[in-house]
């Protein structure tokens, strides 16, 4: 089966090849994949906000500016390292609708879960996350936060070379769905480049979250009217789903790396796959071995292929079942895994790790503050555009996180029951020393997430790269990942030409089946900031393959 199309349409890349210089500065700063929702943040801060309230202002408005990847109908995420040494996590995954089951899908002859459509979401968790941080950590009311975004889904805003083009990319099932249609097609066709795309009613609902909180979308008049745009179109979100929404707020979890802290999200995201990821390659000198050397790459794709599949085997909704995860982001764990890598041979068929069990698309932005506070955030609807439904009235889209996650198959630790979260793509890190935060970092990206962020993480250690070295260095991913639609594609390498003909031609000998790439169309939208700690100084790095930027106070 063909591989599932990303969000990020990586023919894009050839209009953003030009390497950037970092970005300063000393009073704060906002690194997000879209120009407006930087200024936004960095608005935010001007204001007397804090590295968080810059986040939530920059969140909601990418809601708005960048509708493919985010929004209110999706999931959020974030790691918050305040300047006191607090951490906190927020899980903002939703739970699939009570009345669905393995039974329900099979029954009615799917063999695969629906990717798109009324039955592929969940219940959003994103405006939950918004408001945690709100009542938590911000400095700013809520009405400030949301005013850039309602400005811009009330008066419109010129769509970008990559905005019109992600919409013509899903324009075919956009059209399938009237007010989908009504809202991003003009006329009928993928919109070009200059449109104005605006959606009052979209702000018309984030002015009811403004005033009156996640009450009005998760108990209030605003979820009902969503849930019943869902079930008139043949879905199973309910008002009582709705309702029985919780997010997780935790400390988050954490390896460490060559005298390092990297801190990720928990389950049921996959953050645990860079740590264990990390883990594994810290048993070899990737200094030594040489930056995208093949050597190098062969080493971490093979460390990739064996944290999947452990994630693969033992890792689901810790409130459905037990996951070893303490086993999985331990040392000799990761030691055992290691010693099974070839560093001649590519491995075609990978098992999990053998542990004993017990009674197992997407935006990233990130900001920090002159205060030293620091937020790695990740928001998303899962595939492009979710499950392409705007439900209703309401302007809002909504994800496809259940269509996309869960499995059919009867005892696999992710398949789908009401009420279950599925593992989540989704994770954002960020890196302390000596108990405080340097960097924040993520990108946008599905399964290649954890391999994007360990290569920057790498980039940044064990190759002493600026932040934005680190992003714009030459990216490679290892295929599949955990996607079930595509899980047993076999293993092919996929690798940025910029690496150079001796590293293709060495990863080859190596049993790897090779893809070569453009020199920047490996995809994703990495950003990182790092902090200073002597100075206070920030700098910010903002990926060339995309239109996002770093600006700073």
């Amino acid at each position: 089966m063909a591989q599932v199309r990303e969000t990020a349409d990586h023919a894009l890349a050839a209009s953003f090849q030009q390497t950037r210089s970092r970005v300063f500065a000393s009073g704060g700063m906002v690194a997000t994949a879209h120009p407006l929702a930087s200024a936004a943040g960095v608005d935010a801060l001007r204001k007397g906000g804090n590295a968080m309230d810059a986040i939530v202002a920059a969140a909601v408005t990418t809601a708005v500016v960048i509708p493919a990847m985010c929004g209110v109908g999706g999931d959020a995420f974030f790691i918050y390292g305040q300047a006191n040494g607090t951490m906190t996590a927020v899980n903002g995954s939703g739970i699939a609708p009570r009345a669905l089951s393995r039974e329900y899908f099979t029954s009615r002859g799917y063999a695969k879960m629906p990717f798109f459509g009324p039955l592929s979401m969940g219940v959003p968790g994103a405006v939950e996350t918004w408001f945690i941080a709100i009542e938590r950590f911000c400095a700013l009311p809520a009405k400030d936060l949301f005013a850039y975004g309602i400005h811009y889904a009330e008066h419109g805003f010129p769509l970008s070379v990559v905005g019109a083009r992600t919409i013509a990319a899903s324009a075919d099932e956009l059209a399938k769905y009237p007010d989908s249609a009504r809202i991003y097609l003009d006329n009928g066709r993928a919109p070009q480049p200059g449109w104005i795309l605006a959606n009052p009613e979209l702000a018309a609902s984030l002015r009811i979250l403004a005033v009156e909180g996640a009450d009005a979308f998760y108990r209030g008049d605003l979820g009902r009217r969503v849930a019943d745009a869902v079930r008139t179109m043949g879905g199973e979100l309910t008002v009582e789903d709705l309702a029985g929404h919780e997010n997780d707020v935790y400390e988050p979890i954490s390896t460490t790396y060559r005298g390092y802290t990297v801190y990720q999200t928990t389950l049921p995201t996959q953050g645990h796959i860079l740590l264990e990821e990390l883990n594994i390659i810290e048993n070899a000198d990737l200094a030594a071995l040489g930056h995208n050397s093949a050597a190098t790459i062969h080493l971490m794709a093979e460390a990739k292929k064996r944290a999947f599949a452990d994630r693969n085997r033992y890792s689901r909704d810790p409130r459905f079942g037990p996951v070893p995860l303490d086993t999985l982001l331990s040392k000799p764990f990761a030691a055992e895994r290691y010693a099974t890598i070839d560093p001649e041979q590519a491995t075609n068929t990978v098992e999990p790790g053998v542990i004993q069990e017990t009674a197992g698309d997407t935006t990233y932005l990130c900001a920090a503050d002159a205060d030293g506070n620091m937020v790695s955030f990740i928001q998303s609807h899962s595939a492009g555009f979710g499950s392409h439904v705007v439900a209703g009235d309401t302007g809002i889209l909504l994800n496809n996180r259940v269509g996309r996650g869960f499995s059919l198959v009867e005892g696999h630790p992710n398949v789908i029951e009401g009420g279950k979260r599925t593992m989540h793509t989704l994770n954002c890190y960020a890196i302390a020393r000596d108990g405080r935060m340097l960097y924040v970092g993520g990108t946008p990206g599905g399964d290649q997430q954890p391999q994007w962020n360990m290569q920057a993480v790498t980039n940044l250690i064990d190759y002493g790269m600026d932040v934005q070295q680190a992003v714009e260095a030459p990216r490679w991913q290892s295929f599949p990942g955990t996607d079930p639609v595509n899980i047993d594609n076999p293993f092919e390498l996929r690798v940025e030409a910029r690496v150079g003909d001796d590293v293709l031609d060495g990863l080859r000998e190596r049993g790897h089946a090779v893809r070569v790439l453009g020199p920047y169309a490996a995809g994703g939208a990495a950003l990182l900031i790092y902090r200073d700690p002597e100075t206070g100084i920030l700098e910010g790095g903002a990926d060339p393959r995309t239109e996002g930027i770093a600006l700073g106070l």
